[in-house]
Parts: C-alpha cells; structure tokens; sequence
C-alpha cells in the first residue's frame, strides 16, 4: 500500500504536519478509519472522547484496544481516575499539548471522536465563561429538571432552544455560568464561524440510518459478551455511582439500574440500544448546527472494504488544494450528512 503524505494546511508552518479531525456518531467506525490513516500518514490519534479519559470505563466507551493502541500511539485516553473531575478545559489544555508533541515528532496528530463540545472547544477556546463554582453547582443539582428547564428558558432562550433538554450536565453547567456572570450563557460562547482556510481539515462520517442502527445493536450486543455488567460491577466499588459525569455515559447508567433490581438484563440490553440510536441522533443534529465538515458517507459492506473506501476518500481531499467538497469524488460519497 502506497504511504501518502498529509499536505500542510495553508495557515499551518511548513514544518509541522496539520492536524486531522474525524467526527461522527457512535458505531459510525471513525476509530477504525482513524487507525488505518494513522498507519498511511505517519500519524498519532488523540481521542476526542468525554468518557474514555477515565480509567476503568473500558467495555462500554469502546475504547481501543491493546492491540490498536500498539499498532498506533493514542493519546487523551485513561487520563483520569473515575474519582476526578474533568471537562473541556482540562481537553483542550491536554489536546493541544499532544497535537505539540506530535508535530514536533513530524508526525500528524489525528483527533478523533464524537464529543462536539470537545471539537468546539478545541478549536475555538473557551471564551470567557468563569470556572465552576462548587457551592453553586451544588445548589443547582438539587433542583428539579423542568425547574432547571424553566429558568433557562427565562434566562436565556437562546441557549434554551439549542440545549439538549436530557442533558442535565449541560443544562446545570448554563445556569451557573448565567448565575455568576449574570449574562445568558449564549454570549459567553464563541460562534462556530471558522473558514476551511482558517481551521484544521474536519471530516465527519455518515452512514445510511437502518446501517448504522445495526452497528449500534450488534456493538451493544458484543458490550455485554465482553463484560459489560461485571465491568459496572467493580466500577461501582470504585465510585462511579458518584461521579455524575461518567454516570452519563450510556450503558453504565442502565446496568447500574439492572443491578438495583429495576429492570431485567434483556430489557437493559434493549434499552441501552435504545438510548444509543437516541445519542447518536442528538450527535448528528449537534455537528450539522455547530460545526462546519466535510461530510463522508460510508457505504455498508464488509468492514475492511469501508474503512479502505472511507480513508481513500478522506486522503483524496487531503491532497488537493480545492475545497474539500471540491475533491472530485463521487456525490454519493461526499454528501450532506443525513439524520441518524
């Protein structure tokens, strides 16, 4: 197999290799298309991932396994111990030191994963929003969801409309910032205006939705043949139960549950495919509004046929200097993502 090289991006020094970003839902197979560019472009991978940073939460993030992780160096995974805070400002500040440290190796820095706010953050800063205030914080997780609804509704009608309404971490992070600051959350956030010529080359994948929600079963279905419920199990001894952000993370809050007599293991199995189509819906609508990619459909078929097609597709655009949906593929390749 030929090795490309990665052309540098117009506004990046001639010296040190753009870097690459790779988005999409979960299931979608950005992990393997990742890897397979990774080895063609002499790369490294930094997870863009809010669940993999924890040590421990190992089935049910899909992280890499050992042998991927030897095949390419990954970094910004098992950063933290399940007991510890962490949040885009912690990502960024690491995200940027590994992008620094692989370029400087001359290598290209590859991130990939299906957080958005990460990407966001990663790409345009933090703004100015204050840090988190843990008596405040504190206040505001014991108020109800719909009372937490309507005073963001009040407060900031903007943030409102665009916020996921089941994410509780999210909704609670808004109002503190517009209780500290006194300001709506909206205009503490940096729009998402970057140009192609001002920003890293960013490819999202896409697949036809029946696809795409048969990943998403037979990946659940393999989570719990690899250990799923013991994984839960022993994580509980070690204090997942109260750290609320990886308590987020589909899959563990629903075993938990099973484990607390709530529901049968066939009915948590169903539910977390469930949930999963849901969170990769939401993922889908999050980066078609917020952010600005170059779209890559990938075909069903076997896996290695797609990942091949895939990274040949992304490698195309980035050989060329044209605009990214200007690469000269096919259109049913290069398409507006569809929903999910």
């Amino acid at each position: 197999m030929s090795h490309l090289s990665h052309k540098p991006h117009p506004c990046s020094a001639a010296s040190q290799p753009a870097p690459l970003l790779i988005a999409g839902p979960t299931a979608v197979g950005k992990s393997e298309i990742a890897l397979h560019l990774a080895e063609r472009l002499n790369g490294e991978i930094i997870s863009v991932d809010s669940m993999q940073v924890y040590r421990g939460l190992d089935v049910g993030t899909a992280k890499p396994s050992p042998e991927d992780r030897r095949r390419v160096p990954h970094h910004l995974i098992d950063v933290v111990e399940l007991t510890q805070p962490f949040d885009a400002a912690q990502f960024v500040r690491l995200a940027r030191a590994a992008v620094a440290e692989i370029q400087s190796r001359g290598r290209v820095p590859i991130l990939c994963g299906g957080t958005g706010l990460y990407f966001k953050a990663f790409l345009e800063g933090l703004g100015d929003a204050p840090p988190a205030d843990p008596k405040l914080r504190a206040e505001l997780e014991l108020t109800p969801l719909p009372d937490l609804l309507c005073e963001l509704e009040q407060r900031d009608p903007v943030t409102f409309g665009k916020i996921d309404h089941q994410n509780q971490r999210r909704i609670l992070r808004a109002l503190e910032v517009i209780r500290l600051t006194g300001r709506p959350f909206s205009t503490q956030r940096a729009a998402w205006s970057t140009s192609p010529g001002e920003s890293p080359a960013f490819f999202g994948l896409t697949r036809e939705t029946a696809d795409l929600q048969a990943r998403i079963n037979v990946r659940v279905d393999a989570m719990f043949r690899n250990g799923l419920v013991a994984e839960t199990r022993e994580l509980l001894k070690r204090g997942l139960a109260d750290n609320r952000t990886a308590m987020q993370a589909i899959g563990y809050r629903q075993v938990v549950e099973h484990l607390r007599g709530e529901r049968s293991l066939p009915d948590t199995i169903e539910l977390i495919k469930v949930r999963t189509r849901q969170f990769a819906k939401r993922q889908m609508t999050w980066f078609r509004r917020q952010a600005r990619l170059v779209w890559i459909n990938l075909d069903s078929g076997e896996d290695a046929a797609v990942v091949q097609s895939g990274s040949e597709a992304i490698a195309k655009c980035l050989q060329t200097t044209a605009l990214p949906n200007d690469c000269g593929l096919p259109p049913e390749q290069i398409c507006p993502p569809k929903t999910a």
